[in-house]
């Protein structure tokens, strides 16, 4: 008899310092080698739980006591990805490297982590950087995890990233673009409820708090909202996603999520 077992955490938490002590379920399948035909499972082999997944990645952004835990028990959680929605992948090093965690992205690299230029950055590894640069012009254009630039994570490297910092500050596209603004009236013509299914939790909400445009779907994470032109606007993360806003012929606004297709339109209530 052969015991498959894995431990699923439960996402339920807003923030990393929360979901680290977020408690543990076992759950186990019993395969009986005797049985007939073979046990049903979902995934051609098993995968790593996504609620682990997930707090692989919340984790690393702050807890590098948590992250030692988890790597030192399961070391391929270092390579872990997150996508925090419309396609905004967050990697455990990517976090580290924003954050400006070194502690974190050492623990997570010699656990196998594959380093990137926005490690680097962060690490202050300005020959790694030059070389990312110079085998691919233009790459430190390149956005982050929730679009945060190359130039932020060489700053949130602190003094030890400061050849990183002062020679990106000479590539351009390495820091932020410029955003057009949009006016008061705009975005309180688009904030409301766009409900697109049945279920209570099928809708997206819009608001603007301090001015700053975000959807979110209830008991998820918000996804922050950059303004391209007009009424549409990209999530954080996903520069090349489209979100409009434009009045149904009624005059009603209507929500639209485009990938380059259509994905949800949907009516403001």
């Amino acid at each position: 008899m052969h015991v498959l077992s894995r431990r699923r955490f439960l996402a339920t938490a807003t923030s990393a310092a929360a979901i680290a002590n977020v408690p543990v379920a076992l759950w186990s399948r019993t395969v009986d080698a005797a049985s007939p035909g073979p046990p049903s499972i979902e995934m051609p082999y098993p995968t790593q739980p996504p609620e682990l997944v997930q707090e692989m990645v919340l984790v690393s952004h702050s807890d590098v006591a948590r992250v030692t835990e988890l790597v030192t028990r399961q070391p391929t959680l270092a390579k872990a990805a997150w996508d925090w929605g419309f396609g905004d992948w967050e990697t455990a090093l990517g976090a580290a490297s924003h954050m400006g965690r070194r502690d974190i992205a050492d623990v997570l690299v010699a656990h196998g982590a594959h380093p990137t230029i926005f490690s680097a950055a962060m690490l202050g590894q300005l020959d790694v950087v030059k070389a990312f640069v110079t085998a691919a012009p233009g790459i430190q254009r390149t956005r982050g995890p929730h679009s945060i630039p190359l130039l932020a994570h060489a700053k949130a490297g602190g003094a030890g990233a400061k050849a990183v910092y002062d020679y990106l500050q000479t590539a351009a596209g390495a820091d932020s673009d410029p955003t057009p603004p949009i006016g008061d009236a705009d975005l309180a013509s688009i904030v409301g409820v766009y409900p697109f299914g049945r279920l209570p939790a099928d809708r997206f909400e819009v608001t603007a708090p301090k001015g700053q445009l975000q959807i979110q779907r209830p008991g998820r994470f918000p996804r922050g909202l950059i303004h391209v032109d007009g009424l549409s606007f990209y999530p954080i993360g996903a520069e090349s996603v489209r979100i409009a806003f434009a009045p149904n012929a009624n005059g009603v606004m209507r929500l639209e999520i485009r990938d380059p297709d259509v994905i949800i339109s949907a009516i403001r209530t």
